[in-house]
């Protein structure tokens, strides 16, 4: 059954709406008058919703670029929201480096978005581990106790039961899971050291963290591994897990990562071996097992494009 309201913002799933064009919306396309009557839903969305014929004009199938010109008849079948793809398994492949009754470990590549969020509501590794173990769905968050930037790679931990969840979360708030990881920075850094400043928000670009005074507590060592004629090679180790903490802190000391689109640097003396996300890998990764109470630790290679950089890198110097 149809609906028929001038309140468009009601747009269930599966429950078509019926439209008089308004006079206000002629000589409009027909998605530049829907994105005015369903202001609940994104331009790029509505079009979709058209070229999938699910808006029809008149009784008939039309394309987004077609004009309206006021009186048309428009029955609208709005799609699912992407949000509801969000906790749906998906077959995406996982390198999975330990698996047992408690716990995965995987070695993300760059490029996984970790959780479900706005513009990334499907593909994700919350996604693949649905899929790879179902029973998954009865754990918060499938799991996932803690991330990795879309574009780091490298090893993380998934709780299969809410019980180890529990202990991996109380583990992470204790720091006592030990995280190391391989970073790639602008410049020579002279000697190894610790970055020990608060993160929080930037006070203006509010997608962006950044030291600043009222942030909460984040403390980051690293240790000179290789240095070459226009960046570094680190190992990093986290005391703390703030968001972007790695990305953040040696940017404020002037030694940004190799590739970073957001705290990062172009310089053009490596413009010919452009790096197109944050040189950044999780390498290690230690923590209690949550059930035997034994120590456990995993180590995942660079990935191939991390050590494609150092080669050139390496050559150039």
């Amino acid at each position: 059954m149809s609906v028929v309201t001038t309140d468009y913002s009601v747009t269930a799933p599966g429950t078509p709406l019926e439209i008089e064009v308004p006079a206000e919306c002629g000589g409009l396309r027909l998605d530049q008058a829907l994105a005015r009557l369903l202001p609940d839903h994104s331009r790029s969305r509505l079009a979709r919703w058209v070229r999938e014929g699910r808006v029809t004009v008149d009784g008939r199938g039309v394309s987004p670029d077609a004009k309206i010109w006021g009186g048309e008849r428009l029955c609208v079948r709005p799609g699912p929201s992407p949000a509801s793809l969000a906790h749906l398994p998906q077959d995406i492949p996982l390198d999975i480096v330990h698996e047992d009754a408690a716990l995965i470990v995987i070695n993300k590549p760059p490029g996984l978005v970790v959780h479900p969020g706005s513009g990334n509501w499907e593909g994700t590794l919350l996604n693949a581990l649905l899929k790879h173990a179902p029973a998954l769905q009865h754990v918060p968050r499938a799991g996932i106790v803690h991330r990795l930037d879309k574009d780091t790679s490298g090893l993380l931990v998934v709780a299969k039961t809410i019980t180890a969840q529990t202990h991996l979360v109380r583990q992470l708030q204790a720091h006592t899971v030990a995280r190391e990881y391989s970073a790639v920075v602008h410049g020579h850094v002279g000697r190894d050291g610790k970055v020990d400043a608060p993160i929080g928000r930037h006070p203006v670009s509010r997608t962006r963290m950044a030291v600043v005074a009222r942030g909460k507590p984040a403390v980051t060592h690293y240790h000179v591994e290789a240095r070459y004629r226009e960046a570094t090679l680190l190992r990093c180790r986290l005391e703390t897990g703030r968001t972007h903490q790695i990305r953040v802190h040696l940017a404020s000391i002037g030694h940004p990562l190799v590739g970073d689109p957001v705290y990062g640097r172009r310089s053009a003396k490596m413009k010919a071996r452009d790096f197109h996300r944050q040189a950044l890998h999780a390498r290690r990764l230690a923590l209690v097992h949550p059930e035997t109470g034994r120590e456990m630790s995993w180590e995942a290679p660079l990935p191939p494009d991390m050590r494609e950089l150092l080669a050139a890198m390496e050559a150039a110097s």
